[in-house]
């Protein structure tokens, strides 16, 4: 992604950003901080299926069987490994 545009560039300039933003998200700031992102019909679509698709709960709403079935899960060994990732330096 290129360099945030001033939000004065952005509206002045809009037609080169709309066909930009059709190739990658162009980031629009204001006073020095981002406000947003531009991006092309594509991408947004993208966004909205992934937004679809995720789902958070809080851990009271599970049965006590999922609850209990998720406490009694394993790692499989293959990934053992990243354990030590866990481990204080």
């Amino acid at each position: 992604m290129a360099d945030p545009v001033p939000a004065s560039e952005f509206t002045r300039n809009f037609g080169r950003y709309r066909m930009l933003a059709q190739r990658e998200a162009v980031a629009v700031s204001s006073h020095g901080s981002i406000t947003g992102y531009f991006v092309g019909p594509d991408e947004f679509e993208e966004f909205r299926r992934f937004q679809q698709h995720r789902r958070s709960f809080a851990t009271a709403e599970l049965s006590d069987e999922r609850a209990q079935a998720i406490g009694a899960s394993r790692m499989d060994e293959r990934h053992a490994h990243l354990d030590a990732l866990l481990e204080p330096k």
